[in-house]
């Protein structure tokens, strides 16, 4: 994954790492924290109707020279230059989400890793329960605690995974994968479909996340969940407020007065 525009200097201050890059597991697991850290799980296009575009320079103008976030393609993809960069090999899989009612086509996107001899899972996009540091796929069938979350990856057969996140005493589905290889190219109508359908998340609703290091700030809507060290705080935002909280608890560069009526961001 390449844009013209991107420049991994310039990435690394985006999200704030100040070490030296290598290729290796130190550094992959660094950047992606960093990224989730930094860099918003957002759809603030889609709701405001201008959609997201496929293009990789105009991710990397999104993400890092205007300070925005992103969904799923953006924020994977953004990260894919990175490891391009770096020389880091990977792929784009697939992946079929399992936290709707019924069955949904694969249209989220993850990366396989191939790194110090082992294949990892890596995933800035799922939102709310998403990984939160490499995943190694030897690892499956076995509880992996990351932060305050727990996960568990099953595998079915050789090639299909399955991953599940501990929610509220249970195990819940977040999504299922193989790791046949995938083009950038095959991810555009799943995105044209996450930015028009009506029955697509994206579209009814506006959904920001940004995970820290103890939790995550989640807004669904007008509903604003903080979650830090266990600790779980909810309230609901008037939409005159929705502005200054994206940029206070998102750090988006949106104008505070960006609310779902006036759809106005900069």
């Amino acid at each position: 994954m390449k844009a013209d525009n991107f420049n991994l200097q310039t990435y690394l201050r985006r999200i704030g790492f100040d070490g030296k890059p290598r290729s290796d597991l130190q550094t992959l697991t660094e950047l992606m924290r960093r990224q989730l850290f930094s860099v918003p799980f957002e759809n603030l296009d889609v709701q405001v109707g201008k959609g997201v575009s496929m293009d990789p320079e105009a991710i990397v103008e999104k993400i890092i020279g205007r300070g925005r976030g992103g969904y799923c393609y953006e924020v994977n993809g953004v990260f894919a230059m990175a490891l391009e960069a770096l020389g880091i090999p990977y792929r784009f899989v697939a992946c079929r989400p399992m936290t709707y009612p019924v069955l949904r086509p694969r249209t989220h996107m993850a990366l396989a890793v191939e790194l110090e001899g082992e294949s990892w899972l890596c995933d800035l996009g799922f939102g709310s329960y998403g990984i939160r540091a490499p995943l190694r796929l030897a690892a499956a069938g076995s509880e992996i605690r990351q932060d305050h979350d727990t996960f568990l990856l099953e595998r079915s057969n050789e090639r299909e995974y399955l991953l599940k996140a501990w929610v509220d005493g249970a195990w819940a589905n977040q999504y299922g994968f193989d790791l046949w290889p995938q083009q950038w190219i095959d991810f555009v109508p799943a995105n044209y479909l996450n930015c028009t359908h009506p029955e697509a998340l994206f579209v009814q609703k506006l959904v920001v996340v940004l995970h820290a290091p103890d939790g995550r700030s989640i807004l669904v809507g007008n509903r604003f969940k903080r979650v830090r060290g266990g600790e779980v705080e909810t309230r609901t935002i008037p939409d005159e407020e929705i502005g200054g909280l994206l940029r206070s608890a998102f750090g988006l560069a949106v104008d505070e007065s960006w609310c779902l009526s006036k759809r106005e961001f900069s």
